[in-house]
């Protein structure tokens, strides 16, 4: 992606959403965002259940454009580019940045082939071996994988294949790394293991994720953007989601300027 110069975001921001509202069909499901994200941090989205979290995120790498109805206002700018300018090749979006999901999803290939498959289709012509190697090892999982490489990723177990998921990401050289709730299915063991890799993880990449967990983001992350829903009057069951606060964790954890963000940390609602 070329980035006009004209357009370059100052500071340190890899991420800004400039008056976003993302709908589907006729409706908002979250509305006038505004926030830039910076490099080489973690940041966590938290907010009760429907506020819009994951829908946000989706839409950084440009996955909302699977479903039909959705569309979205406003500019969400990656270190200078519109993502949704119609030059840009949204394939090529979600190669910068890239995914990993609430659900280990392994490909039903071989530990190896997990790692090579998206390399190889995104022309990696290096050394293959040590691309797979550096991969797995960045995701904290290669002790556990280095002599069963030609084995199934379905064969680890569920902390190991997120991992696998994370280190296949990895391999495809992006700049940032969204990741939905990624350790919700997973024991405490392997949520720690993960936390544990984002650390790493931040000194090469922007991390941003979404989580329920309050203890999960104040563990992990250096921003937090608290988001929360509004009914909508006359819609039944309707409600559009907006961002209340965002700040350094430790601020919006210790002292947020928001009564709702502290109702919604103590745990009054949510």
């Amino acid at each position: 992606m070329k980035i006009p110069q004209d357009k370059l975001i100052k500071g340190d921001a890899s991420i800004s959403l400039q008056n976003v509202t993302i709908s589907y069909g006729d409706f908002d499901a979250v509305r006038n965002i505004y926030c830039d994200i910076p490099r080489g941090k973690v940041t966590a989205l938290i907010g009760p259940s429907g506020c819009g979290k994951s829908t946000v995120l989706r839409a950084i790498n440009r996955m909302n454009d699977l479903i039909p109805s959705c569309s979205l206002k406003g500019r969400i700018l990656f270190e200078g580019t519109d993502l949704y300018h119609p030059t840009i090749d949204p394939v090529e979006v979600r190669r910068k940045i890239g995914m990993v999901f609430q659900q280990p999803n392994p490909f039903p290939k071989s530990i190896f082939e997990n790692i090579a498959f998206g390399a190889r289709i995104n022309g990696y012509t290096g050394d293959m071996d040590e691309l797979v190697e550096q991969s797995l090892r960045k995701a904290a999982v290669w002790d556990e994988c280095k002599d069963k490489l030609n084995e199934s990723g379905y064969s680890l177990s569920g902390g190991q294949q997120q991992r696998l998921c994370i280190a296949r990401t990895i391999a495809i050289e992006p700049e940032v790394i969204l990741m939905d709730e990624p350790c919700s299915a997973l024991d405490p063991i392997s949520t720690l293991k993960i936390e544990e890799t984002m650390h790493e993880l931040k000194k090469s990449y922007t991390i941003i994720i979404v989580t329920h967990n309050m203890q999960q983001a104040l563990r992990v992350s250096d921003m937090t953007a608290f988001y929360n829903a509004e009914v909508l009057e006359g819609v039944s069951g309707g409600k559009v989601g907006y961002l209340v606060e965002f700040n350094e964790t430790e601020t919006i954890f210790s002292s947020p300027s928001q009564k709702l963000t502290q109702d919604y940390i103590s745990g009054k609602f949510g």
